[in-house]
């Protein structure tokens, strides 16, 4: 049995892209105005959570198979390792900012940061992965008895 709503499955359809494209801003322009890798991660998983939420598994699993999911999960921490490593390695102290040492860019401009736009990146990677999978394997427990979604019996419903 089917319970989405034409409407909201629509809607979901036009609003989710302008979701993820609003968590890369916040993700990448974090340095300069409020936001970050933390907050531009969670816009970025709420996307796949509301396609997630309006259209079912099968349709999210279209746009972010878990797979690739769990590949980005690591890659996001992974890479904010090796840029905190890296500043261990070029400057001998642990995630020290060694881009902007040598290339200070100019100010409250995109490259200003050094390498706080990277680390965004990175954990921007790391909470959407995370947090989608989260949600994901919540989904995961529901109950369902033919290839649409239904909500969980319980013992009073029988």
């Amino acid at each position: 049995m089917n319970n989405r709503s034409l409407i909201v499955s629509r809607v979901s359809r036009w609003v989710a892209p302008l979701i993820f494209v609003f968590g890369i801003y916040v993700a990448l322009y974090g340095h300069l105005s409020p936001g970050g890798g933390f907050p531009g991660g969670v816009i970025l998983s709420s996307a796949f959570i509301l396609t997630l939420l309006a259209r079912g598994r099968k349709a999210t699993l279209e746009r972010l198979p878990f797979g690739v999911a769990k590949k980005l999960d690591a890659v996001g921490a992974l890479l904010f390792l090796c840029i905190a490593l890296f500043g261990l390695v070029v400057t001998g102290v642990f995630f020290a900012n060694f881009i902007h040492q040598y290339l200070p860019g100019e100010p409250l401009r995109l490259f200003s940061g050094g390498t706080i736009m990277p680390a965004n990146i990175a954990i921007g990677l790391k909470v959407a992965a995370s947090l989608f999978l989260v949600m994901f394997a919540l989904s995961a427990l529901r109950i369902s008895t033919d290839e649409q979604d239904e909500p969980i019996r319980t013992l009073e419903d029988k």
